[in-house]
């Protein structure tokens, strides 16, 4: 029987955005119960609300892209990862451009504010997202494998896998949300070497630099090619023959990538709308597939309430 929460009073963060590498201020505002997660553009006229719902995503290249139908926001993942994981079932973010600031790339920054500023208990109880039956999505060409089993609590364990010897195969899983603060938050979003240039080219990760990313660098490029990218991200000439991580610095953990793709989970699963009591096992989780589930997950709901 727990109460919802909001946050006791606002606060804001400001940094760079990954993709448009704007400056933007976020402002994470006390909402009304049964508000549930809404994200106010305040640099458009009229300042729209984009509901942040699993149907509403748009877009999963590199981040969670939201829209109402016209306008959009990006990169909320590791905002709502936070908010979730900390119990907040009613904010409003107020943003002045089109995506939330990365930041380091983790969700560190917002559990500290969130942490600082404190939880608001509120009248109306906490309606639960009750997994019943598993629900799983599969998706063949990827070989992504996501499933969500009856549990009392929300616990996740992920699996990744990559084609290199940097991080070929790694685990990460958090048994109760309590742990979120400490094991998971702090993870930072990675990016491979051979995929800068080609987001690039797509208009993506303008504002990426290593100091909101795990940079790795997996698969031997030409010195020539090397120094181009190298000149891209700003950072000394590398010799390309040394295979690694660049960072600036050190990982946290050493299966920090795939606890960062735990952390993600959590803020694609937090667009369903409420709190799940559920168990989730993701093999090669990504936020197109984990969309996928939170789309299933919703709509397995709204079958069983009919």
């Amino acid at each position: 029987m727990d109460k919802q929460h909001t946050l006791k009073e606002s606060f804001t963060l400001s940094g760079k955005g990954l993709h448009t590498g704007l400056l933007l201020t976020a402002e994470f505002c006390p909402a009304p119960v049964n508000f549930g997660y809404k994200i106010q553009r305040t640099d458009i006229e009229g300042e729209p609300i984009i509901e942040a719902l699993a149907e509403n995503v748009i877009d999963t290249r590199r981040g969670t892209v939201l829209t109402n139908g016209k306008d959009r926001v990006s990169t909320v993942e590791h905002a709502l990862s936070a908010l979730y994981a900390l119990g907040i079932d009613n904010c409003l973010i107020r943003v002045n451009g089109p995506e939330v600031p990365i930041l380091d790339g983790s969700a560190a920054y917002y559990v500290q504010h969130i942490q600082r500023v404190g939880k608001k208990e509120q009248e109306a109880l906490r309606e639960y997202l009750i997994i019943k039956e598993p629900i799983e999505y599969i998706d063949e060409e990827s070989g992504s494998h996501l499933i969500i089993e009856p549990s009392d609590s929300f616990n996740i364990s992920v699996n990744v896998s990559f084609e290199n010897s940097i991080i070929h195969c790694q685990r990460a899983s958090m048994k109760r949300l309590s742990d979120y603060a400490e094991e998971i938050a702090a993870s930072r979003t990675f990016v491979f070497v051979r995929d800068i240039e080609p987001l690039l080219n797509q208009g993506l990760i303008k504002g990426g630099d290593l100091d909101n990313a795990i940079v790795i660098y997996e698969r031997q490029l030409t010195q020539e090619k090397m120094d181009m990218l190298t000149s891209i991200m700003n950072i000394p000439r590398m010799d390309a023959t040394r295979l690694g991580y660049i960072m600036h610095r050190p990982l946290v953990w050493e299966n920090e990538p795939a606890r960062h793709k735990l952390l993600d989970i959590i803020g694609d699963m937090a667009l369903c709308g409420h709190p799940i009591l559920g168990s989730i096992k993701a093999l090669k989780p990504g936020h197109r597939v984990n969309n996928m589930l939170a789309r299933k997950v919703r709509a397995t709901i709204k079958d069983e309430r009919k």
